[in-house]
Order: structure tokens, then sequence, then C-alpha cells
């Protein structure tokens, strides 16, 4: 099997390689290549500097274990906004398997020199040390940022807060963090504090120490309770689906991981995550059908080798022919034995002796001694005339390999930028409002704002983008900025979707002719538009209402109201 190591080198090759042509073919793909490079972050646990004394809230000292999990929810809440933000943030599992590499137990509070090997095996540019310390009511985050290469630790940034806001608390630290590694980053912070709104923090904790307990019970009892708490919290059901798969429990496994799966998308990679384990859990409980399109559905976003294998095993074990599949993953990982292990079945089965063997020979160059691969060569080399038969199976990929993954959609990224670079600028503004409504429509706020950014940057004419910055800065309860970048978007032309941010806010702010108004004229531009249809019905009806109120005859003196 391909080493964890080695399979991240093959990928960040084949990332510089194709970089590479595109920096040379496509010269406004320079600053895109050199954007993607020098990425990726290692954070590391936050140390806990609380005291038993500074913890007092009513006169009885608390116990500073009892918050020791916000050690591990600071990576947590950093990770995702590190990645949204266009980072290649390392998980939990890529630290873990580091510290095992380097013989580290696993709660290590590594010293600087501890971090920088950790660092350097795991190829991070920069690593984000952190503590925090809670004084009664009060948290204080405080971060800092060690250039790799430079051996440069930044100054300190720190938050405080309400400890019942850590989330919100984290997401500052983020964007702060962010601004600190890329000062061109122009995200607003309220974006970054908006992200994970919906989540309980008591869902939260329940999660991370779901993540860290030791007893398998345990942990599963963790993430049950999270996902009760907050019944949309896909993190904590990829956890239990995963926790399930390893319990052998596959049935439970596929229905967890089909809570996190909407898409999927490489916009989030927990949904791949998700959709590749569903599809093992699916191929495991026996439904080969649903199997073969879970792992389609991956591949149609990042179509990696073990993927393309999956689907194929699926598709073989339901009587079809999976040879253009298998021949595509041992295409795209040559150095992989099963690869050619699985091809050589499915040559066989379908009449293909020659290629059988040939790729069986492959196989055993790269794994020599695989018995039964080898057994497979003798049998088919047989002077029989008759073929042998086997009850060998095709060979499974059981492993996700989130870097793997997440690189290979760095990868796209760069390519689409590249094709990006050289379009004009008013058609790339077009191009890249398009994908940003599509990632503001699954709720990506903050990576919406960072498309719609860049679409201003590209053509600050477009009323689209500025429409759609409007938006985002809706959600995030910037009302000003809303009403802002709505009135931009209707300098540069009529959009429907500024006006019915305007009506919105004019509706919140109880000024409903305004709001009336600002409804019809959405629908002018848009007479099919259901929402500023039933937005406008909505103000008529409040309208009406207040107007009745307010025409109501006054109670008679000397009566009492019924």
């Amino acid at each position: 099997m391909t080493s964890f190591f080695v399979y991240r080198h093959l990928r960040a090759i084949l990332f510089a390689a194709l970089t590479a042509i595109l920096v040379l073919t496509i010269p406004q793909a320079r600053s895109q290549a050199n954007a993607g490079a020098g990425r990726i972050l290692l954070v590391l646990p936050f140390d806990n500097l609380t005291s038993p004394a500074t913890t007092a809230t009513s006169g009885q000292p608390t116990d500073p274990t009892s918050i020791d999990w916000i050690r591990e929810a600071a990576p947590e809440i950093l990770n995702a906004r590190f990645a949204s933000a266009g980072f290649l943030p390392l998980g939990r599992e890529d630290r873990l398997y580091a510290f095992d590499h380097l013989g580290l137990p696993e709660g290590l509070q590594p010293s600087r020199a501890t971090a920088l090997r950790l660092a350097q095996t795991l190829d991070a540019n920069y690593i984000l040390i952190g503590s925090y310390n809670v004084v009664g009511p009060t948290l204080t985050l405080k971060s800092r940022i060690l250039d790799v290469d430079k051996l440069h630790l930044s100054d300190e940034l720190s938050v405080s807060g309400e400890l019942s806001q850590l989330i919100p608390l984290l997401n500052s630290l983020a964007w702060r963090l962010t601004r600190k590694l890329d000062p061109a980053f122009n995200v607003a912070e309220e974006t970054f504090r908006a992200a994970g709104a919906r989540l309980r923090l008591d869902a939260f904790e329940q999660y991370v120490r779901g993540l860290t307990e030791r007893d398998p019970a345990e942990r599963l009892r963790h993430l049950k309770k999270a996902t009760d708490l907050s019944p949309e919290f896909t993190e904590a059901w990829l956890a239990m689906g995963k926790l399930q798969f390893a319990n052998q429990q596959y049935e439970e496994a596929a229905v967890s991981f089909e809570k996190v799966t909407r898409g999927p998308s490489v916009d989030d990679p927990s949904e791949l995550e998700a959709a590749f384990y569903r599809g093992l859990s699916l191929m495991f409980s026996g439904n080969y059908s649903r199997a073969e399109d879970a792992f389609g559905a991956v591949a149609r976003m990042l179509p990696l080798p073990e993927v393309v294998n999956n689907q194929g095993v699926a598709m073989s074990r339901r009587g079809h022919d999976a040879v253009p599949l298998f021949r595509q993953a041992a295409a795209g990982d040559p150095t992989d034995a099963d690869y050619q292990f699985n091809l050589a079945l499915s040559l066989h089965r379908h009449g293909d002796n020659a290629g059988a063997v040939t790729a069986i020979e492959q196989s055993l160059k790269l794994r020599p001694n695989d018995s039964e691969a080898k057994a497979l060569q003798d049998a088919w080399k047989s002077p029989s005339d008759k073929a042998p038969t086997t009850d060998a199976l095709e060979r499974i990929k059981r492993t996700y390999n989130g870097a793997a993954f997440r690189q290979a959609g760095i990868m796209l990224d760069q390519v689409e930028a590249a094709r990006l670079a050289a379009l004009p600028g008013p058609e790339r503004a077009a191009r890249l409002s398009k994908t940003a409504r599509e990632k503001l429509d699954r709720g990506l706020l903050l990576e919406a704002e960072r498309e719609y950014q860049a679409a201003i940057a590209a053509d600050d004419r477009s009323a689209d983008a500025h429409a759609g910055l409007a938006q985002v800065r809706e959600r995030v309860g910037d009302t000003d900025g809303a009403r802002k970048e709505a009135k931009a978007a209707l300098d540069r032309q009529p959009n429907a979707d500024a006006n019915l941010v305007l009506a919105r806010l004019d509706l919140a702010a109880n000024q409903l002719e305004k709001a009336r108004d600002e409804a019809a004229d959405a629908i002018k531009i848009d007479p099919s538009n259901r929402a500023a249809k039933d937005l406008h019905h909505a103000i008529e009806t409040r309208i009406e209402s207040q107007s009745g109120a307010n025409t109501k005859p006054a109670t008679p003196p000397g009566t009492s109201n019924p």
C-alpha cells in the first residue's frame, strides 16, 4: 500500500507539474500559481493556561480540566476557516500520524523545535501555536504564526470575550491570523464571525469530546449527543459515521454519511470524504448499485485513482464491465499494484487472457511477494484450452486520503484560476459571480464572499457581483454594508437581487412603502421571480394590517374593551 507521505508527495509533484505547465502556457496564470504556493498550515492544539484560582466564579475554584477540550476545539475551528479562506490546513488525523511517525505521545505539547520537526514531516509552511486562559466568565485566546522557512515567529494576536462565545471568538482569531498570513485578504471579519452561527456550543463540545475520548463507546455516545443537539452538524455526523464504519456497523454508517453528503462538492472536503466512506459502507453492506453511484459522484468531482477503482469494483460486483475504470485508476497511479491486479481480473473475466497476463505481471513487478497474484499468473499461463476459473475478488481501497483529496482540490482550483486569468475582466467577473452564487446557495458565505470580491476586482462594473456581495453582507448582519453594495449594484444596472436586499432591509426597518417599491421594481426586472412576488405580497399584507389597525374606531369613552 502506498504510504501516507509518499501519496502526498505524488500529489504534490503532480500539482507542481501542472502548475508549471500552466505558468509556461498562460502568462496570466502566474499570479494564481504563486498564490497557491506556500499555504500549508499546521495548527497545534492550544495550551490550557487556566489555573484553578483564576476559574473561580462563585467562591469555589473550577477544575481547569473541565475546559481542557478547548485544546482540540481551537484547531478544529481554525482549520475550517483557513480551508474556507483558501489555505491547506492539515487536520487532526494528519497531525496524529506525524506524532506517531516521530514516536511522540498524542497529548504532548510540543516545544518549538519539536513543532518544526512536525512541520517538516508534513511539509507545512506555517505552524500556528496558541494558548487560552479563563478568568471567571472571560476567555482569552492567543496565537502566533511560525514561518517554517524563515524561522520567524510573528507577534502575538489575542481576542477576549465570554466563554459562551468561544466559536465567534475563534472565528475572529482566524480572521486576524488570515490577514497576517495574507495581507491582501479582503473578506470581512463579520463573514468569518458568522461562520457556524447555527452550531450550538454544547453540541460542539460533545463533538470534540467524541474525537478525543479513548473508549469507542464513549466516543460514540458523545457524537450521538452532538448530532441530537445539532442535527445539521455535518462534522459530527461524519465522525460518527467513521466510528461506526470502524466498528463494522456498515448500514448505520451509511445513514450517518448520508447526513453529510449534499453534492458532493470540492468546496466542502467533508462531503467528499463522507461520500467516499458511504460508498464503502454500501459496498460492504452488499448494495453495489448505490455504492457505484456514491463513488461515481465523488469521481465526477475528483477522479482520484482510489475513487475510480472502488467505482469499478462496485460495477464489477454487479456483473458489469469495469475494465475502463480500472485502466483509469492504473493510469492515475502506476505505482499501485492493486489497480493492476483489478485490471487483470476484469480483463480475464471478459475474455482478454493475454491482457490479463500482462496486467498481472505488472502487478507482480510492483509487489513481488503477492501470492494471490502469483497463483493467478500461473493459472492463466496454463496450457489448458479452457481458461481456468478463479474465486479472486477485486481489491477495494478502504482508506480515504484527505491530504491527497485536498491537494487535488487545490490543483483543480489552480487550473480553473488559470483559465479565468486568461479571460477578459467582464467575462471573468461573470464566471466568478456564477460560482459565488452556487456557494451562497449552499450557505458557504466565506467562500462566496471571496468569489464575489474577486469578481469585483476583475470588473467593478459587475452588478451581479455587487448584488451578491450585498446578499452576503445581509446574511452576516452587516446592514450598512448590505445596503451600500445593493445600491452599488443598482448604480451599475437594474438588478432584482439588489432590489430584494433593499426591500428586506426596509421591511426589517418597518419602512413599508419603500420596501414595497423595491419589491415591485424587482418584479419588473424579473416577472417570474417567486421570491420577489412572495416578498411583495408579505409587504402588502403588513401594510394592510397596519392600515386597518390605524383606522380602527376608537373605543367610546366610558366603555371597556371586550
